[in-house]
């Protein structure tokens, strides 16, 4: 859930129950905002830690679930991970709505999250494989973008000016 709005413990608590299940092992990365012994036992047992080597685990996930972060969107979708975001604040409806629309995820908003709506957006996203598939068509594109060497060159255009 972000570095900012990292407290939200009922939202942590519905992840876990919503994962519980044997086919799915679940990392929480409580990005700081609790400690692992706040939040006590979890369905499903979950990996709970402050920090996760977020990079290393989207290289071998079938899932992300996040707030719609910008970055760790982008850095799901860099790795061809479908996504289930459930947004707080700021851009991150406008984050979930794109990636909704293209087809990379599923959204929930906050104010109408419940376990039962989280199950099923799991369970949808990673049984139907049109999510994977979209995620991984972004993957390329932006794979064959080569952004950060165009963005230094619009940077250097800028103050060549």
């Amino acid at each position: 859930m972000g570095t900012l709005q990292n407290g939200i413990e009922a939202v942590f608590r519905a992840i876990a129950e919503a994962c519980s299940g044997p086919e799915v092992q679940l990392v929480i990365s409580l990005g700081g905002g609790l400690e692992p012994e706040d939040l006590g036992p979890l369905a499903g047992n979950p990996i709970v830690v402050r920090y996760a080597p977020q990079l290393d685990l989207m290289r071998q996930s079938a899932l992300v679930i996040s707030h719609g972060g910008l970055n760790t969107v982008l850095e799901a979708l860099t790795n061809g991970v479908p996504l289930v975001i459930i947004p707080v604040t700021n851009d991150q409806p406008g984050i979930g709505a794109r990636v909704q629309w293209t087809g990379s995820g599923e959204v929930i908003p906050l104010q109408r999250l419940s376990v039962a709506k989280l199950r099923r957006a799991v369970h949808s996203v990673l049984e139907n494989p049109r999510y994977r598939t979209a995620a991984q068509f972004l993957r390329d594109c932006t794979a064959s973008k080569n952004g950060l060497e165009r963005a230094s060159d619009i940077v250097e255009q800028a103050l060549a000016g």
